[in-house]
Order: structure tokens, then C-alpha cells, then sequence
């Protein structure tokens, strides 16, 4: 008989995407709305059914008002408390619609907040966490009617309940949060009162940002320093151990798999992986870790979340599904006993139509697409159930490895052992009767009319038109339990219509409830047909075929077990051991890595207790098997001896090694390995503060300390016991923050002339203060403690000349423009004593005092002004150096000291003493040339080649002088003579009569002395 399907036409607000929510017996239609604005959807109640669909009531929350619903909350442990969060049209202000009554009737009740989400208690039903989106948590006690404020600056989604069995208190709620120093903490307080002075700190230290997860049995969370990241546990809400990984997997990320059944599954991103994952499986306490699988695929999801390619199968513990990449070759493996061992999964002998599959293994395998379902009203590429044990559905193909365009659709009844194709292309799927009917719609973009069904776990299938007019589907929906055979399919016609919502009832084709004489047995074998799976033989109840009756409520699954013997598929490698055969077949043996010595004692080893060494195996956790093998039964015990310390640490709470005088820090002491009960720590904080703790590390207690002075301080802590001794130390920088900082250069300088640059700070001189220097556009830095820098520059034009000053944490930058020229000319500049009384000495008061010379002598002159520069040294007296810069167009040739117009022109206005300005006080500062002999004169434009040219010059003019006296005392009718090419350069280069004008100028462009000798003359001359 087909099943019967009422269709129900909405007449709801229009909307882009619909939704629909069934809890007990309710639907509440919702219609979603996805503002332009907004990234998350917002929907609007419309109906109520609780009757799975046949009737509806509208919702009525506010009496002509439409009424938006941001999201939507029920109570875990009654279903029937709902709360509504609505948001005003303009999101003003919110309110929660609270419903007691399966949503028959709702109480408006306004917050003064912003919900982010809502988190209901685990157990008591009345007391709702909820965290807002400024970071804060409120916490209400009755429903949502009166809230108070918990705490501030929470992480988001990192906010647990106490969980129940394992935290003492069940009003307690830990949570990560941020301190004002911008770290992350985590604390657990009372619900009642979450102050500063009641909370209480479980970890000692900082912990990363989103690190923190609360579940089961454990506490998760890890710290990052020196690139390192460390992963550490709590069990039962003991004292955080550091999760052991094997010692060189270096992991860059670690997600949590599972943490059921007393044991931890984890997948390691290690340091030489990119796009996969290899599996670990912990022991109970979740501290040491063996590996289970390597390269297990991953994908990154938008918001850096990680989808990684392993499926738990529901209903049979033990089993998991995983995809493994090699060499970008990705295949599916199973396993029955939690990961020990692996297996292909076997191909189906003929198709859906009956025809061979020619796949035979070694080199062809069924292969399943593990992805999860984006909508969260559609199944997965694979679906499982709890209550229906054995039942295996599944999108992928046959071949040598997972293709990802086919999605062949192939389902299992017997839990992986053999497969069966049913579809040719992927469908949703809906277990209904635990998995007595098995409901398939395509998953297609086009409107559908047609759902297929089997009774007999996907032998047959049949087909029913669910409605006369085709629909775009947007999801399925049973009522949680599956014990009901009623369904609904909600899509619409197109994206602009109304919501099309189809009931679906399969009741009608079952006459009867089932009885024992309907059931048969299956036992549960893994792919090499043993029967012994975890230690013991399962079998479980299935309908017989020929049956057509509902299993109903009561059914139960599971229906003998049988512990068995122990094998050696019953333990897997001990921490610090491996299996050497790439699918760790039962035949391969454990062997220990290079790094680890299994006769040591534990890090954690007490003097006088014992302790056992591992023979490299260990019973898989939840394994039942009694007698037969026992891989540890060789256990040697040892006693503990007193073990010398070994990785002892010691730093700082905050992090920092840089801190400010008078801040108070937390020293915080670590010790990796050896004894720590009966060990001694002396501790020097480097300022005369010296003490002796005993259980310093074991109590984990924090040295808090404060320096007052500026300067470098070593700590050090030494730890010693009768076996040997460690220290560590750190050196502590306290330093003011910097608070200023000037480049001193030279704005003028020569091409290959060498510069000082210096850069002056305040406060003057701290303690190691590290200088970054840029020049021009070289992006790579030079370092130095000292605060100048000598370089030169090899190219003319303006380069840019950067500094940068680092103090611990502050650090400051200045810049300044140095023009690089071949030729130009420096006058040296004084001023009248009256200047010295109002000199402050700082940069911009002497590149004002520099810009006023420079506009009076390009106004007195008519000099343009662009040409002129004076710079002002530091320093007293207060001097300057003026400099004459080469017209734009000028051509670079060289040019006597006289033929520059404009230096005579400048020297007679400063000789004429016309350059004067006015200062402060009444006084007027006259502006002259300085006297040569107080000034350190350089040549503009070449360094010290062209003084060692004028020296070489001078001997020369002075050799021919002798020569020419001695040549024409011996030859009087020769006509030899020495003839200087310039009268002016003459005086400039004689040893004696300097005229005071040259002695107040220097031209960066000689012109040489010419000695001039008949050529026929000179050679007689010469060899007579």
C-alpha cells in the first residue's frame, strides 16, 4: 500500500530561503529572510502543526505586528521550553518570546542586550547562558526572564556548562576570557558570582586565543611561544598534563575527533603536511598518543575551519570510515577495532542493472565521499544511524581512487563487509522505523515530484509522487526517535513563490506491529570474516524481509554478545612504538622510535613509588577480550629513582622580557622532566632579591616581583636535588618607553663623501636600544646598537634616509632627505654671541634660524632660494654652514673660485653686514662669514682626492720653478717659463700670500696648475 501525503500550500511573507523545525510532534513553519545588509538569515514564525503536519495554527506573537526572528532555541531536557530571539525592525533593541508549552503560547519579554546565541543547562532546564556581541555572558536562572551579568571579554563559542558526573558543582561554567593585557585566561566560576575575587584561574599562564574546549571527561587547550605550540589536558579535572605526541611531530594543528568511551581521537596537521591530517588515539587519560592512520585528507572551510575526511559509523562502536591522500591519490579505508587496523573497502560484484562491475582488488576498491551536508535538513554523503546498526549509505564510485564528480549512490546492511549499488546518482536520505524504511530523494537543482522508498534496507525500491506539482527541494524531516513513519518534504516552485510543505506518512502500509517471529539475526564479521570485533561476538536483530510490520518504540538492535579471547589485533603500539606495514596488519610487530628509550622512567616518576616499562603494546581502550594473548603481560616494575631536573624554565606570565620600572610581572617556573618532590630552587632576581623555594614547579606557584630602576637584569633559577641539578635564566630589559626621537644629517653632501648619521633620542641613552637604518629605497635594514651610522652614498640626487629606535616595547621612527651632489660650495657662517643666550638646542629651532639666513641672503642677493641651504650645527657656539648649490641648468664642468658670481655676491652682503635678524630679548643677530682658522673646511665634491690633486699641484709648480731657474741660467736665449693659468688660482695655491678672501671659501671644483714647456726644447734639454 503507498504511503498517504497531505500537501499544504503557504500563503507565508516572501522570502529567498524557507526552513522548517520539528520537535515532538511540532512543526513551526519559518520563513527565512536574508537581508541585503546581513550575512546571517532571519526568519518569521508563520504556523504551528502538532499533529507532524496535518493541521496548522498561525503563530500569532504580537497582534498586528510582524514579528522577526533572529534565531530560535529548545530546552535539551523539555522539549516543550522554547525561546524566540526577536530583533525590532530598525535592531534597536531585542526581545526573547518564551514558550512553555511546545509553542501553543509565548511571553514577550524585552533584554537590554544583543544575543549572540543562547546556551542551554545540560540538566536543569530553567537556567540559559547567554553571550552577547560585545564579548559579555548573562546568565539567567528562570527561563529568560530576569538576567544578570556574568562576565566580559568571553571568547565566543568557547562558554561550557558544568558537565554532569565529572564537575563537582553544576552551576559551574567555565569559560575562556581575555585579560586588559590582551592575553586569554581560562577561569570557571559560579553562576551566583563571577567577580574578579571568586573566579578562579585553572591554568597558570596564558593560553591562545579559541583554544579552550570543554567536553567529556576533559579540558583541552595550548599555548604558543618561540613558534611552538604545546597541547595540554585535564582528565576528570585534574591538573593540566602536556599531551604527548610523538617527539618530532611538530604539530602546526590539532582538531579533536571524538572523546568518547574513555579515550581521545585526535588529527595532527605535523609540520611537513599541508592539505592532510594523521590520526592518534590516546590512552584513558588522554595524555600519551600512538598513531593510528597517516595522511588523512582535510579541507578548509571559510572562517579557517578544518573538515577532515573521517566518519564515525553510528551504531557499531569501533567502526570508522576515513579517506587517505598519498601522492594526491585519495582512497577509502575502514576499521573495525578503532583504528588498529585498516581495510579497503570492498566492490560490489555486479551494478544496479545486474551487470559485472569488473573491479577486483588489488587495483580497484569502492571509494565514499565523506562531506557533510551544508544544509542542515539533507544528509551527508554518508549516513548512519544509532538505531540502525549495520546501516551504511553512501555517494562514491568504483576505481583506483575517489573521483570527485561521481556519486554513485551504494549502501551496506552488514556494516561495511559487502555493498550494493542502488543509484546512479546522489540522493538525500531519511532512515524512518529505525532504518525499516529507508526514504531517497535526488539531489538535483531542478523541481521534483517523485521519492523512493525501501522496506528491505535498499534491495527494492519503490517509487510515490509526493505531489502533482514538481518542487525545488529544500529539505526532509522525521520527527528525532525514529520510531514514526511519518515524514514531510518542504521545498517551493520557484524562488519567488509560495512554500510548497508535503506530508508523507508510511503508517498506512504497515498493517501491524511487529513481533519476535518478524526478526532475524546478523552477525557482526569484519572483512576477513572474523567475529571476534573489540573483544567480544555481537549480533543484532534485523526484520526479516517477508515481514511488513513496524518496529515501533520499543525496538531494540543490539541482541547477544560474547566476550572472546584476547588476539594480538586486540592491542595496538604503546606511546613512543610503531607499526612498520603501511596498513598495520595484524602481523606486523611494534617497534620503538629513535627518540624514545622505553626502559626511562616517566617524566612524572615520584622517588619511592614504582613504575612499570612498556613491552610496546597496549590493549585498545573499550576492548572487552578476556585471556588467550596478553602483549603486556612481561611488564617489568621499577622503582622510581631520584632523577636529576631536566628542562627547567623559567619566564614571564605576560610574556614580555621588556617591561617599564615599577611594573609588576610574574615569573613563572617550569620543569619538564625529573624529580620535582624533593628538589630545591634557588631563585636570583638579579636586583639583591634572593629566596629558596622547595615544590616550586609542583605547586605551580608564580614569583611576582617589581623593578623600580632602569637596567638589565639576569634571573636565574637553579634547581638541585641529590641526583644533579639545571638552571635556566632570562634577562629581564627594564626600560622607560621612548618618548623622542631626531635624525641629525648633513641635508648636503657630497657623491662618495662620508656622512654621520645620528639619531638622537630621549630619554638619552637606554639600555640596549637597537637602531633600524633605511637607506633610499633598500627595504633591508642595517642594524646597530650605537645611535649614528657612517655610510656614503654613490649617487647623486635626493635620498631618503630612515631610522627607526626599538626599546623593548616602544619603538619610534624619523626621516629625513639628504641631497647628494657633485659640485657645490660651503661657506662657513658665525653669528653674534647674542644667539648663544637663546639657543635651546633642538632640531627645529636651528632649521628655523637656518631657513631665515637662507630667505635674507637669497633676498639681499637676488639669489633664487632653491639654490641656497643653511644648516645650523648643534652645539655651542652656534655656527653654520652655508651652502651654494649648482643651478638647475647649470652644466657640470669645472669652474674657478671667481667665475661664481654669486659667491662674491654673497660674501659682500655678509662682509657689508646686511644679514641680520631680530631675536628675542631686543637683541640683533648679525650674520658672518666665520674666521677660517676655528673651521674644519671640506671640499664639496670629492672627499680627499682633490686635496691630495692641490698638494701634488703645489710640488709640481714648485720642481718646474727649479728647473726652469736652473734651465735658463745655463741657456739664456731659451725662451722657458712657467705660466699660470689663472692670477687669482696662482695666489690660492702659493705657500705664502693668501688673500682673505680665499681663506673663507672653498670651491668643490679645482682647476690644476699648467705647466707649460716647449716640448723640442725640454727634450734637448734632457739628454744633454
Amino acid at each position: 500500500r503507498a504511503p498517504s501525503a497531505l500537501f499544504v500550500k503557504g500563503d507565508c511573507y516572501s522570502s529567498e530561503k524557507k526552513g522548517l523545525v520539528l520537535q515532538s510532534g511540532c512543526f513551526f513553519r519559518v520563513s527565512m529572510l536574508k537581508p541585503l545588509e546581513e550575512s546571517t538569515y532571519r526568519c518569521l514564525i508563520s504556523f504551528r502543526s502538532s499533529d507532524f503536519g496535518t493541521l496548522y495554527t498561525k503563530l500569532n506573537l504580537q497582534p498586528g505586528i510582524a514579528t522577526v526572528i533572529d534565531n530560535f532555541y529548545i530546552c535539551p531536557t523539555n522539549k516543550k521550553k522554547i525561546i524566540l530571539v526577536s530583533s525590532s525592525h530598525n535592531d534597536r533593541d531585542q526581545s526573547l518570546f518564551i514558550s512553555m508549552d511546545e509553542g501553543a503560547t509565548f511571553q514577550k519579554q524585552p533584554i537590554t542586550f544583543f544575543v549572540e546565541t543562547l546556551l542551554f543547562h545540560p540538566k536543569e532546564e530553567d537556567k540559559v547562558l547567554a553571550y552577547t556581541k560585545e564579548g559579555k555572558v548573562y546568565v539567567s536562572i528562570d527561563l529568560g526572564k530576569k538576567w544578570i551579568l556574568l562576565q566580559e571579554r568571553v571568547s565566543k563559542d568557547h562558554i561550557f556548562w558544568a558537565v554532569a558526573g565529572v564537575d563537582r558543582d553544576p552551576d559551574l561554567v567555565h569559560m575562556e576570557i581575555q585579560d586588559p593585557s590582551g592575553g586569554y585566561r581560562y577561569i570557571t566560576c559560579q553562576i551566583q558570582n563571577c567577580s574578579e575575587k571568586t573566579m578562579t584561574v585553572q591554568f597558570a599562564g596564558g593560553t591562545d586565543r579559541d583554544s579552550l574546549t570543554v567536553q567529556d571527561d576533559y579540558i583541552f587547550l595550548q599555548t604558543t611561544s618561540a613558534n611552538r605550540t604545546k597541547y595540554y589536558v585535564s582528565y576528570r579535572r585534574n591538573g593540566f598534563v602536556q599531551m604527548k605526541l610523538p617527539k618530532y611531530a611538530l604539530p602546526k594543528d590539532l582538531q579533536i575527533i571524538s572523546t568518547d568511551e574513555n579515550q581521545v581521537f585526535v588529527a595532527v596537521q605535523e609540520w611537513y603536511q599541508t592539505d592532510t591530517y594523521n590520526l592518534y588515539q590516546s590512552d584513558p587519560q588522554g595524555v600519551y598518543y600512538s598513531i593510528l592512520l597517516e595522511n588523512v585528507r582535510s579541507t578548509k572551510q571559510p572562517e579557517e575551519n578544518v573538515l577532515i575526511d573521517i566518519l564515525e559509523v553510528r551504531g557499531v562502536k569501533g567502526v570508522f570510515l576515513a579517506n587517505q591522500k598519498i601522492d594526491g591519490k585519495v582512497t577509502t579505508l575502514i576499521t573495525y577495532n578503532k583504528g588498529r587496523d585498516w581495510d579497503f573497502l570492498n566492490p560490489p560484484d555486479i551494478d544496479m542493472n545486474g551487470k559485472p562491475t569488473n573491479c577486483k582488488p588489488p587495483d580497484c576498491y569502492l571509494h565514499l565521499h565523506l562531506r557533510w551536508a551544508d544544509n542542515p535538513y539533507v544528509s551527508g554523503t554518508v549516513h548512519t544511524k544509532d538505531t540502525a546498526p549495520g546501516l551504511i549509505m553512501g555517494a562514491g564510485n568504483l576505481g583506483s581512487q575517489l573521483v570527485e564528480y561521481k556519486e554513485e549512490m551504494y549502501i551496506t546492511s552488514d556494516c561495511g563487509k559487502t555493498w550494493r549499488q542502488v543509484f546512479e546518482e546522489e540522493h538525500h536520505i531519511l532512515y524512518l522505523d529505525h532504518g525499516g524504511v529507508i526514504v531517497a530523494i535526488k539531489d538535483t537543482s531542478i523541481p521534483l515530484k517523485i521519492l523512493k522508498f525501501s522496506i528491505d534496507e535498499g534491495q527494492t525500491w519503490s517509487t510515490h509522487n509526493f505531489t502533482s506539482t514538481s518542487v525545488f527541494v529544500d529539505g526532509l524531516l522525521s520527527e528525532p526517535g525514529d520510531e514514526t513513519l511519518v515524514m514531510t518534504v518542504f521545498g517551493h516552485i520557484s524562488y519567488r513563490s509560495d512554500w510548497e510543505l508535503v506530508k508523507v506518512d508510511f503508517r498506512p502500509s504497515f498493517p501491524r506491529e511487529c513481533t519476535d517471529d518478524d526478526y532475524e539475526s546478523w552477525e557482526l564479521t569484519n572483512l576477513q570474516g572474523d567475529r571476534c570485533i573489540m573483544g567480544q561476538q555481537r549480533s543484532f536483530r534485523k526484520r526479516k524481509i517477508s515481514s511488513w510490520c513496524i518496529k515501533g518504540r520499543s525496538f531494540t538492535s543490539a541482541l547477544t554478545s560474547k566476550v572472546c579471547e584476547c588476539v594480538n589485533s586486540d592491542f595496538l603500539c604503546d606511546y613512543g612504538f610503531e607499526r612498520s606495514a603501511p596498513l598495520k596488519s595484524e602481523s606486523s610487530k611494534c617497534f620503538a622510535d629513535f627518540w624514545f628509550n622505553p626502559e626511562a622512567p616517566p617524566e612524572d616518576c615520584v622517588l619511592g613509588q614504582a613504575y612499570t616499562s612498556s613491552t610496546g603494546y597496549r590493549k585498545v581502550v573499550s576492548n572487552v577480550c578476556e585471556g588467550g594473548v596478553d602483549l603486556q603481560q612481561n611488564l617489568a616494575q621499577h622503582m622510581c629513582p631520584s632523577i636529576a631536573p631536566k628542562g627547567l624554565q623559567v619566564s614571564i606570565r605576560e610574556e614580555s622580557l621588556a617591561v617599564k620600572p615599577g611594573e609588576d610581572i610574574t615569573f613563572v617556573v617550569r620543569q619538564e622532566q625529573g624529580d620535582t618532590l624533593n628538589t630545591k630552587y634557588q631563585v636570583d632576581l638579579g636586583d639583591g632579591f634572593k629566596a629558596i623555594y622547595v615544590n616550586l614547579t609542583m605547586t605551580g606557584e608564580p614569583i611576582r616581583h617589581r623593578y623600580e630602576n632602569p637596567g638589565i637584569y639576569r634571573v636565574s633559577v637553579k634547581a638541585e636535588n641529590v641526583a644533579g641539578h639545571d638552571e635556566a635564566v632570562v634577562f629581564v630589559q627594564v626600560n622607560s618607553p621612548l618618548q623622542a626621537l631626531n635624525l641629525e644629517v648633513v641635508p648636503v653632501i657630497g657623491r662618495n663623501q662620508e656622512v654621520n648619521l645620528t639619531a638622537i633620542i630621549l630619554p638619552k641613552n637606554p639600555n640596549l636600544t637597537v637602531f633600524y637604518w633605511w637607506i633610499g629605497n633598500n627595504l633591508q635594514p642595517l642594524l646597530t646598537l650605537e645611535s649614528f651610522l657612517v655610510t656614503k652614498f654613490a649617487e647623486t640626487g635626493d635620498i631618503r634616509v630612515t631610522v627607526q629606535a626599538s626599546c623593548g616595547s616602544s619603538m619610534l621612527q624619523d626621516s629625513k632627505v639628504v641631497h647628494v651632489f657633485d659640485h657645490f660650495h660651503v661657506l662657513p657662517l658665525k653669528f653674534t654671541k647674542h644667539l648663544d643666550m637663546y639657543n635651546p638646542d633642538i632640531p627645529e629651532w636651528r632649521e628655523d634660524i637656518g631657513r631665515v639666513v637662507t630667505r635674507l641672503l637669497a633676498k639681499e642677493t637676488n639669489i633664487p632660494e632653491e639654490t641656497l641651504m643653511t644648516v645650523v650645527k648643534p652645539g655651542l657656539p652656534t655656527t653654520a654652514d652655508l651652502h651654494v648649490l649648482l643651478p638647475a641648468n647649470q652644466p657640470k664642468r669645472k669652474r674657478s673660485v671667481t667665475s661664481d658670481k654669486r659667491i662674491a655676491a654673497i660674501k659682500q652682503a655678509l662682509n657689508a653686514h646686511n644679514i641680520s635678524f631680530f631675536l628675542r630679548g631686543g637683541y640683533w643677530v648679525l650674520v658672518t662669514l666665520a674666521d677660517s682658522s676655528s673651521d674644519s673646511q671640506r671640499i664639496g665634491g670629492g672627499s680627499g682626492y682633490w686635496a691630495i690633486v692641490v698638494l701634488f699641484v703645489i710640488c709640481l709648480v714648485a720642481v718646474g720653478a727649479f728647473i726652469l731657474y736652473k734651465f735658463k741660467r745655463k741657456l739664456p736665449g731659451r725662451n722657458v717659463y712657467a705660466q699660470m693659468h689663472n692670477e687669482k688660482e696662482q695666489e690660492m695655491t702659493s705657500p705664502v700670500n693668501h688673500s682673505e678672501d680665499t681663506q673663507n671659501i672653498i670651491q668643490g671644483n679645482h682647476s690644476g696648475v699648467v705647466l707649460s714647456i716647449n716640448s723640442r726644447e725640454m727634450h734637448s734639454y734632457l739628454v744633454s
